[in-house]
């Protein structure tokens, strides 16, 4: 048991953190990845991009082209859902 602390101690870094996770118990170890999942995208400070008029353009003009070339496509997709 020392020498798997040891490496952990040795390894971990504020970048590339280590969490211990219990395998003895199915349920608590989901809540521990859980919680290391949620506590790693909170500190990515993630925020919406702000996207200004000419890119949106852009983005339009580039949807409108891929829906023109796989209009085939899509129309069979929606009959078959429907």
């Amino acid at each position: 048991m020392k020498a798997c602390e040891d490496i952990i101690q040795r390894t971990a870094t504020p970048e590339a953190p280590w969490v211990v996770v219990p395998a003895d118990n199915k349920w608590f170890a989901r809540i521990v990845v859980g919680a290391a999942v949620i506590s790693a995208l909170r500190g990515l400070d993630l925020k919406i991009p702000v996207v200004d008029k000419a890119t949106m353009k852009e983005f339009d003009a580039a949807r409108i082209a891929l829906e023109a070339k796989n209009g085939d496509r899509s129309k069979a997709a929606q009959e078959k859902a429907a």
